[in-house]
């Protein structure tokens, strides 16, 4: 990840860089809901500046209802497939450790407004 706006997540908002799949699982599984933000190549794609922007305006718009982390790209592959969100760039929500739902891709404002609030409210499926 080499986008100013993706960096500046972690540098200046103090949001952990997850580069193991087990810090994945200890992010996710602390109390409360968490949104880990999978860039994707910003290089090839965009909308993953974009979403940078919008994921701190989203955090505040729901009063800190969740905490955010960037996914790093040595596991971004990985992750996207154990959660099924394959798209970049994407926002994956948590709770308890189980992956709540996810939207890939920039949206409307509206969009998120809607599907956020429905993500959150999902009730996580039993583990097997």
């Amino acid at each position: 990840m080499s986008h100013p706006l993706i960096d500046r997540l972690v540098s200046e908002l103090g949001w952990p860089r997850l580069s193991t799949m087990a810090d994945v699982a200890a992010f996710t599984e602390a109390p409360g809901a968490h949104c880990l933000f999978v860039p994707g190549d910003p290089k090839r794609n965009l909308e993953s500046a974009d979403v940078a922007v919008i994921l701190p305006e989203l955090r505040i718009a729901f009063q800190r209802a969740f905490d955010c982390a960037v996914v790093d790209d040595a596991i971004e592959t990985q992750l996207r497939e154990a959660t099924g969100v394959l798209k970049t760039p994407s926002l994956i929500f948590f709770r308890d450790g189980a992956c709540l739902g996810g939207i890939p891709k920039v949206r409307d404002w509206d969009d998120y407004m809607a599907r956020i609030p429905q993500i959150l409210n999902t009730i996580p499926a039993p583990a097997a």
